[in-house]
């Protein structure tokens, strides 16, 4: 009994805080690269190698230190990237209006075209947002948080928040109405 107990302990050597600080430094530049060969973005490179790191420490109790968890890594990222570009064509399907948006199984060719090439430039616009709007703009937008939630991740003002995703939101609106125009 002794001896299936010492081998049960041994095989659950679990990640330490500490060991995990330093796997995570060595991980986040493969988790960074996942995110700009997927974006082609620094910024949100950033912000997978970062979720990234999150989601990884959530498995910390159960990863063995001593094993080589870089596959694991690049995979949660891979993950990652998928569900923020998810999240971003959820607003920007929001953001088109009703029925553009609507498309049946009947739609022809052109009209999904059409589809597709509104939510691609409603993508270019916001990226081309700086970069203080777009996280903000993002935030709010794609993943639902409140001005008070990003005000406290932040650490900016409700106000300057609430100033500063309605000058996106203009900026935004006023470029395809211009767009529209041509």
């Amino acid at each position: 009994m002794q001896v299936k107990f010492f081998l049960l302990v041994t095989h659950i050597n679990c990640m330490t805080q500490v060991e995990f600080e330093h796997i995570a430094c060595e991980l986040r530049p493969s988790m960074w690269k996942v995110g700009m060969d997927f974006f082609g973005s620094a910024d949100d490179a950033e912000d997978v190698a970062q979720e990234a790191l999150v989601q990884l420490w959530q498995y910390a109790e159960k990863l063995d230190a001593g094993r080589n968890i870089g596959g694991l890594a690049v995979r949660i990222a891979k993950h990652c990237c998928v569900d923020m570009q998810r999240k971003r064509r959820g607003i920007i399907m929001e953001l088109m209006p009703t029925h553009e948006r609507e498309l049946g199984a009947d739609a022809s060719p052109h009209d999904q075209l059409e589809q597709t090439e509104t939510a691609e430039l409603l993508q270019r616009l916001i990226n081309d947002l700086n970069p203080r709007e777009r996280e903000l703009f993002e935030l709010r937008q794609l993943e639902g948080l409140s001005n008070d939630e990003i005000a406290e991740r932040t650490g900016i003002a409700k106000a300057s928040i609430q100033v500063m995703v309605s000058r996106a939101r203009k900026k935004v609106f006023e470029e395809i109405r211009e767009r529209l125009k041509k």
